[in-house]
């Protein structure tokens, strides 16, 4: 089986747009979950839905892979998994290191959708010496003095940094000068790297502040909703409380 760091994918070299590599991730996971359900043909629609995209989207995007489905039958659910599996480079095998074994590398460790999609972890690294040797998910913890060995021996070109932010940027450094040129960040910083090297970061704090944003939003759409529900039930009151004339009534003396 290849290695990561001699083939890299055909995305870039046939002019498929970021924003569809984006998406191919997603249509893989939905026909994936149709193939384990035996599911031999999917439409344009059924699948955009499953994967959270509209129907046109999805078909842009398919015609980069130069499939466009057959009409009345839709796509061959088998097919596609395969061709986005090959576009994506998940025919091959992904050796990763992940740096930093704290609770999230930890936890990314024991991750078991790794090797289903073609990635196999190939060292856990840490600065911590009590950490050296210790089994996280089955592989033995390995110091940072042996970095660059180990992505050497193991032909590595894609790393996950789960440090934090004070040792990020050493450590991509240090990645990047010893061949890693794809590299997933998860501290909370921001790494500079490069021509040629990619990074993707993942800040899940980011996340939850844009989620607070819209629950903020909405909480604010509701309460102005209310306070025009409230005065549009004063005015009726108010309209209902008139006379015939159109003046409140006087009360009656006794």
């Amino acid at each position: 089986m290849a290695t990561g760091r001699t083939h890299r994918p055909a995305t870039r070299s046939r002019g498929i747009p970021e924003a569809t590599v984006a998406r191919l991730p997603l249509y893989l996971r939905a026909l994936t979950a149709l193939s384990e359900r035996s599911v031999p043909t999917v439409s344009s629609e059924e699948l955009a839905a499953a994967a959270g995209v509209n129907s046109a989207k999805l078909r842009k995007d398919f015609s980069y892979l130069g499939s466009y489905g057959t009409r009345g039958v839709g796509y061959d659910v088998e097919y596609l998994v395969y061709q986005i599996s090959r576009e994506l480079g998940l025919t091959q095998d992904w050796p990763v290191v992940i740096v930093g074994i704290g609770n999230l590398g930890a936890a990314l460790a024991n991750y078991g959708g790794f090797a289903s999609r073609g990635f196999r972890v190939a060292a856990l690294i840490d600065a911590d010496p009590e950490m050296a040797g210790k089994p996280v998910a089955g592989i033995p913890v390995q110091h940072t003095d042996e970095l660059e060995k180990i992505i050497d021996d193991n032909g590595v070109s894609i790393g996950v940094i789960a440090t934090p932010a004070g040792a990020a940027q050493q450590v991509c450094d240090r990645l990047v000068a010893a061949g890693v040129t794809s590299i997933l960040n998860f501290a909370p910083t921001v790494l500079t790297v490069p021509d040629g090297v990619d990074v993707r970061k993942v800040d899940l704090s980011i996340e939850l502040q844009i989620l607070a944003f819209h629950e903020q939003r909405k909480a604010g759409e509701e309460a102005e909703a209310a306070m025009e529900a409230e005065a549009e039930a004063a005015a009726a009151a108010k309209e209902a409380g008139k006379g015939s004339d159109g003046d409140v009534p006087a009360v009656m003396p006794a």
